[in-house]
């Protein structure tokens, strides 16, 4: 799963989302409108692959992850032989099971920063904790120096034009606090202001902000972050009198190849597709085992029993063609699925009937999320499309029979259902926290320690096989039996109020 910092650089606003998940919502439903036929076997497919799906044998994936990381340098980031080897364990796992299988090769960039340091200067001239956005242009050679005007800080600072007056910022450079839209569309705005450079200060904790942009062709203006204090003690003396500042990056682009991999049945409704994705990259800094090691062991698992149903043989396979994919460089941005969606025709992309995404479903001090697709919350960025809401209650409802206690998640943009959502296509899930407090309501609840985040390792060199609980794993694989034997069956409920 993206860190906060990957969903605010991500290239589709939430607002965006939401409101192309709205105007979904109030689209016809093609499946309410011609509800599929009862299959003889529904419901029994579920019950078998729930009953056949278990963490022991889930836990093998895992292993074996693992030990693609420990040999590939830790990890197993899109672009390197790490993830080159796990998509290749994949492929070749479901080919044997008789998947029509395939890899979608696409390609990406990789950052690689050299220098990253602000100066204020002056007679106390001091050096400011830097962090170079992903994908910003280089400042020239020795930084670029002026004046540092601040943006308007309002409900959305510095991202619309009002919050840059006329001529204040040609050839400056601009201050913004963080929040409420993506650092694109702040770098935007202060460029078409005429500003030189922008720094991006914080709107909490001690770290300077991790921002950045999908990819190099979207870096205007050279972009770093600072943390809130310094932030806000630039803002008071911008107040008081002209501060001038050196801003100076240095950073180089790498175009690189990387590939989903996506399974198919053989059999079922090809205009019902039923599909199922997590993705399979990790961070550079660590194995990835919980994120997403576990919602991509648990798909492969789940696979491979519905394979062992018939799922693949002539006249035994399930009502619907299910379509499981693995995605790569999810943690750039979503890149992987973004590409397989927009690569669909129209057609392609009608004749998938949902999307179920499963990102990080082994958290070590876990809450059991579930996507809010009816929006009951009333936060973030709204319901999803037409459907999804039944998947939430599909999801809830077993877990309810298993006596689980559950919440909700908002559709935040940080996991691949983002691009689904966009398109129109009803997405559902479940998650069990990544870098969020556990509140200690949530450890009544759920167990496990309040004021200690959901996954402790996090993007970190820790996420290894010691980084995970088994029993929210478990869960989670019943979770995904359930839904992928319930939807390969029959889609009615789907268009149930």
């Amino acid at each position: 799963m993206r860190a906060i910092r990957r969903h605010s650089h991500h290239r589709r606003s939430i607002p965006a989302l939401a409101a192309l998940a709205a105007a979904a919502v109030a689209a016809p439903v093609l499946l309410a409108a011609a509800p599929a036929a009862a299959h003889p076997r529904e419901g029994r497919l579920a019950r078998e692959l729930v009953e056949e799906v278990t963490a022991q044998g889930a836990y093998r994936h895992l292993a074996r992850f693992q030990r693609i990381a420990d040999a590939n340098g830790g990890n197993r980031a899109a672009g390197t032989p790490g993830h080159v080897a796990s998509a290749a364990y994949v492929h070749d796992t479901l080919k044997k099971a008789g998947y029509d299988v395939s890899y979608q090769d696409f390609d990406i960039h990789e950052a690689h920063t050299r220098t990253e340091r602000t100066t204020v200067l002056g007679p106390d001239s001091r050096d400011l904790s830097t962090a170079a956005f992903t994908f910003t242009p280089s400042t020239p050679a020795g930084g670029l120096t002026a004046p540092l005007v601040p943006a308007r800080v309002d409900e959305t600072p510095g991202c619309t034009a009002d919050d840059y007056p006329a001529g204040a910022f040609t050839g400056k450079i601009a201050l913004v606090k963080r929040g409420a839209c993506t650092f694109v569309e702040k770098q935007r705005a202060a460029a078409a202001a005429g500003a030189l450079g922008v720094i991006v200060y914080n709107h909490s904790g001690t770290t300077p902000v991790r921002g950045g942009f999908s990819s190099p062709a979207e870096g205007i203006i050279p972009s770093a972050g600072i943390t809130l204090a310094d932030g806000e003690a630039l803002t008071a003396a911008a107040g008081k009198g002209e501060v001038t500042v050196r801003l100076d990056l240095d950073q180089e682009h790498l175009r690189k190849t990387t590939r989903n991999v996506i399974a198919e049945t053989r059999g079922g409704r090809s205009d019902r597709v039923v599909t199922v994705g997590a993705h399979l990259d990790s961070v550079p800094e660590g194995p990835g085992i919980n994120d997403n090691g576990s919602g991509s062991a648990g798909l492969l698992e789940v696979a491979l029993k519905l394979a062992e149903e018939g799922a693949n043989k002539k006249g035994k396979g399930p009502a619907h063609k299910v379509r499981f994919g693995w995605w790569s460089a999810e943690e750039l941005g979503l890149l992987g699925s973004e590409h397989y969606v927009a690569q669909l025709s129209e057609k392609q992309r009608k004749d998938i009937a949902l999307y179920l995404n499963f990102d990080m479903i082994a958290s070590p001090n876990p809450v059991q999320f579930v996507y809010d697709g009816d929006d009951s919350d009333r936060t973030g960025a709204g319901a999803g499309p037409a459907g999804s809401a039944q998947i939430e209650a599909l999801i809830n409802g077993f877990l309810d029979r298993k006596g689980k206690p559950h919440e909700g998640s908002d559709f935040d943009g940080r996991s691949d259902y983002g691009p689904f959502i966009a398109h129109g296509i009803p997405a559902g899930g479940t998650f069990t926290g990544a870098e969020g407090i556990k509140t200690a309501e949530q450890a009544r609840r759920h167990g496990g320690t309040a004021g200690v985040p959901y996954d402790p390792n996090y993007h970190g060199a820790g996420d290894d096989l010691k980084n995970l609980d088994l029993k929210a794993f478990d869960t989670n694989l019943d979770v995904i039996a359930h839904a992928v034997g319930t939807y390969a069956e029959s889609l009615r409920t789907l268009g149930r109020p």
